[in-house]
């Protein structure tokens, strides 16, 4: 058999990794949801940040075994669809929300537009490569694990010395619609480029990279959900800017909508 012939086809153990990572997401989302029911918010929130970590490598290992497919794209949509749709909503609403009255709506409009970002994702893609680092959108990784780091934020010092009194179940509806809102918006946020040593915007990319790693094992409660707020209010913020200075629009033409995205985002595969 020629070289050529095994890279056309990968050895089964490596058609399956990227799955399995993908899958995993799906373990994690899904097992946060029953610790969140349980009241283990701080043990929930872990969840969806690891599962985020999987998201993140499923695309990547796809692209570097050469075992991409379509199989593969559907399925990380529909498990993102759990895992950064319905369990951060599930989270906020064990957690923080009224169980009593109409705050389980909260849970449908923020799981229904994460549902929609993907769907439209899919159509707008088409397999096309992204031409510029922007999302057209929040990213369902990037609102959902700002929601479910929440509970994390909570239990730090700043949080119970600064912001304790706040209503924070206010707080937590407008955030929920916002960064719903935000999901199916054609609002661009900045992607991260690829990384690489060979451009600045690379090397960063990989600084950034780490430094969320490290804030991950010794600072995870403090350094999250600041950062996704952070994220959020930054494309906000660019997008009024640009409107302000009546700049050219970014997303031009539609094959620029569509994006692999997990190539940029340090979230993975999915918009």
């Amino acid at each position: 058999m020629t070289a050529a012939r095994r890279r056309r086809f990968p050895r089964p153990s490596l058609v399956m990794l990227p799955n399995a990572f993908t899958l995993a997401n799906l373990f994690f989302g899904i097992f946060a949801i029953v610790s969140a029911s349980r009241g283990q918010h701080e043990q929930a929130s872990w969840y969806i940040v690891l599962g985020a970590f999987c998201d993140a490598l499923d695309g990547r290992i796809a692209r570097a075994t050469n075992t991409g497919s379509e199989f593969g794209e559907e399925l990380d949509s529909l498990v993102d669809a759990i895992s950064f749709g319905l369990a951060p909503a599930l989270m906020m609403y064990f957690a923080v929300l009224r169980h009593s009255g109409w705050d389980w709506i909260l849970v449908f409009i923020f799981a229904a537009a994460a549902v929609m970002r993907l769907a439209r994702f899919n159509v707008e893609s088409a397999g096309a490569k992204k031409k510029i680092p922007w999302f057209k959108g929040l990213p369902s990784p990037a609102a959902g694990g700002t929601l479910a780091t929440y509970y994390w934020f909570s239990q730090t010092p700043l949080y119970n010395d600064v912001f304790i009194g706040w209503p924070w179940e206010v707080i937590m509806r407008f955030l929920m619609l916002t960064l719903a809102a935000l999901m199916i918006s054609d609002v661009p946020f900045p992607g991260w480029p690829k990384f690489t040593f060979k451009t600045l915007h690379g090397a960063a990319a990989i600084i950034v990279l780490f430094s969320s790693l490290l804030a991950l094992f010794f600072l995870p409660k403090h350094f999250f959900f600041p950062v996704g707020v952070g994220y959020m209010v930054t494309g906000i913020l660019l997008a009024f800017i640009r409107t302000m200075f009546e700049l050219p629009p970014i997303f031009s033409e539609p094959d620029d909508a569509g994006a692999e995205e997990d190539d940029l985002s340090p979230e993975g595969s999915t918009p």
